[in-house]
Formats: C-alpha cells, structure tokens, sequence
C-alpha cells in the first residue's frame, strides 16, 4: 500500500488525524507567528490514487515549486511584495499580507515518479494527483541448503 508507516497503515491516516477542531488556534500554537505560513492541506482517497488540495492563496503559479526526492513531495512557495509598487502608493502604515516562503513535504511512497504525479493551480489552490503504487518488492533471501 501506498504512504506506510511505523504508527498506522497510512501516514496521512496518522498526521491528519490530529484534533484541529478540539484546538481552534493550534495553528498559531504549532507555528507561532509563522502560521498565516501553513500550507493548508486536504487529502483524499480513492481507489486508484490520492488527491491533494493545498491552500496557496495570494501566489502565482510560477511561484510554486514542486520537488520529489527520496519519495517525499516537496511542495514549496515563496513570494515578495513589489518595493517599487509599495512606494508609488504613499506609506504604509500597516502590511498585513504575507511576503516570504513556505514549504511542506509529503511521504508519497520511492515508487512515485515524476511523471505520475499531475498538478494543477486554479483559483489559490494546487491540486495534485497522485496515484497509488505498490512498492518494489525486496527479493526474498534464499537459503542454499549444504549437503553433508
């Protein structure tokens, strides 16, 4: 099966099963003053495959990575605000949105390739595909039996 892991049968099973909703504000406790930062994540399951919709809000398409390496998908954000556009427009006297980088990898298994994951941003979210695959299987050890 597709994401094992040493806790569960599925690693999303173990991460996203924790109790967002007993701690409304867990995000700012988690991360402080780098939660507007947190990728927000959806995952699903179906029989051939995950989707993932991961909130990106306020990037643009050629701001967003996507990495795999070692089976974890690496989704990464980074973004600035325009220096010269800030000062065309007066002094700010508050800056509420954000200007920087996030990241956020997923285990998806050493069987995923490039190629089977698809993605696609519409509308601030990036949603993936990727389908389920079994690992390679580890080649049995064979005893040679010894006469005598």
């Amino acid at each position: 099966m597709l994401l094992p892991s040493i806790f569960g049968e599925n690693l999303f099973d173990d991460w996203m099963d924790f109790p967002r909703m007993d701690f409304p504000d867990i995000d700012r406790k988690l991360y402080g003053k780098h939660a507007a930062n947190v990728m927000k994540t959806d995952v699903h399951e179906h029989d051939d495959g995950y989707e993932m919709d991961i909130d990106l809000p306020g990037f643009k398409k050629d701001e967003i990575n996507l990495s795999l390496e070692n089976g974890y998908l690496t989704v990464s954000a980074a973004k600035g605000l325009d220096k010269e556009k800030k000062d065309k427009k007066g002094k700010i006297i508050r800056q509420e949105r954000y200007a920087g980088s996030s990241q956020r990898s997923f285990y998806v298994g050493e069987a995923i390739t490039e190629e089977d994951v698809k993605a696609r941003f519409e509308d601030g979210v990036l949603k993936l595909s990727i389908p389920k695959k079994d690992a390679k299987k580890v080649p049995e050890k064979k005893l040679i039996a010894i006469e005598g």
